[in-house]
């Protein structure tokens, strides 16, 4: 599983501009971005390596000599789903233009297939200088996204076209360029993942196929679209994603109590999880001898979903999945949907073992005015954003 958001190198050029790139950064994390920065050595003159690693989380790159063996101008170019080079000083843009690469910023530049956004400050007259304005035609007519400079003052009493612009407007325009946007930013959402297990002995337990891909899918999704994200896992196998609250539990009994302790402060929840219904009336912390284990009683697990939507908030958006076999399954998704409440509810077939520990999944989306939404067969990931914009146009 990738950590959370989309990959972002934030380049740090060589100029006093660079004070600016800290709150860019910030903004670049409020969307749901994660950062590693890689300032030129000529950066470092006016902000520090530990200011970006704080800022960051991660450890900033500025040699490309150091860790050799490692290939790090390769292994970062691959890594990122975007480069962003704020400030980008005429010196950087010039060498850009031309292909060179001779410190680690400008070799994890040439090295990438990613898109790469270059953010221009320098004082007028190097910004209108001729070879600057062709330098930056060249890298537009590559597909580069060089976004214009402010005018405003400068350095000392200077003034005119090359102020860094705002974090506001880089973040807008870099989002464009990529074709995403943070629209669950300032939500936050509670996910359920995975498939509780009810302990019979010390080896044994009552459980089901769940993987808990589609609930990490889920928590993926929303954290790149800028949510807070708190996922509740049940004997999930996937590591935990960078940036999302992950708590982990085995029973239905552990769920319903750490999803009950967030739920009040989430605007959303997702249901995947699939709950054992039934759990031994005994359980024991040793193994017990087969001879001794010709019968169990069952008793019935709490309704995670009923108990947490009588409990629910004024404009709380709840959605449930409804894993069914055989005919009628869109008609008992209906009736679980009203039953419980639900915004909307995901229904698949899983005859014969089907979607569950698999990368792709069918099924349909039904809401709780009436309409049904068919899924093709697609991604976990591709169903994740489907659900969010649902959850999305609830909030309103």
């Amino acid at each position: 599983m990738p950590p959370r958001g989309r990959e972002l190198i934030l380049g740090v050029g060589g100029g006093i501009a660079a004070y600016k790139s800290a709150d860019l950064l910030r903004r670049l994390q409020d969307h749901g971005f994660l950062i590693t920065v890689v300032p030129t050595r000529a950066s470092l003159n006016f902000v520090g390596k530990a200011t970006w690693e704080a800022l960051s989380g991660r450890e900033v790159h500025e040699d490309l000599w150091k860790n050799v063996s490692s290939v790090p101008h390769i292994s970062l170019a691959r890594s990122a789903d975007a480069i962003v080079i704020a400030p980008a000083t005429a010196d950087l843009i010039a060498k850009i233009a031309t292909g060179r690469a001779d410190d680690l910023l400008t070799n994890i530049v040439s090295a990438s297939a990613s898109p790469i956004i270059l953010v221009p400050a320098m004082h007028p007259e190097m910004w209108l200088n001729p070879a600057t304005i062709e330098n930056v035609k060249i890298l537009r007519s590559r597909g580069l996204l060089v976004i214009d400079p402010d005018e405003g003052r400068l350095t000392g009493a200077d003034s005119g076209p090359g102020r860094f612009p705002t974090s506001e407007r880089i973040v807008h325009e870099v989002e464009d360029f990529l074709g995403s946007k943070a629209d669950l930013q300032g939500v936050t959402v509670l996910v359920s993942a995975g498939g509780t297990r009810e302990p019979i002995d010390a080896v044994r337990y009552l459980g089901n196929l769940s993987s808990g891909k589609q609930g990490y899918a889920l928590a993926y999704a929303a954290a790149k679209r800028g949510a807070r994200v708190l996922l509740v896992a049940a004997n999930c196998e996937q590591p935990d994603i960078e940036g999302v609250t992950t708590i982990h539990v085995k029973t239905a009994a552990e769920m319903l109590e750490a999803l009950s302790a967030n739920f009040a402060s989430a605007q959303v929840l997702i249901m995947s999880a699939a709950v054992a219904d039934f759990r031994p009336s005994i359980s024991s912390d040793q193994k017990i001898d087969k001879s001794e284990l010709a019968s169990l009683t069952l008793i019935e697990n709490p309704d995670i979903l009923k108990t947490l939507t009588a409990r629910r908030l004024q404009g709380q958006v709840i959605i449930g999945f409804a894993a069914q076999t055989g005919e009628g399954g869109s008609e008992k998704a209906m009736a679980k949907l009203k039953a419980k409440g639900l915004d909307a509810i995901y229904v698949n077939d899983v005859s014969g073992g089907a979607i569950f520990g698999e990368e792709l999944t069918n099924g349909s989306i039904l809401d709780s005015d009436g309409t049904i939404s068919t899924v093709a067969t697609t991604s976990k990931d591709s169903l994740a954003h489907l659900l969010l914009d649902v959850a999305r146009n609830k909030l309103g």
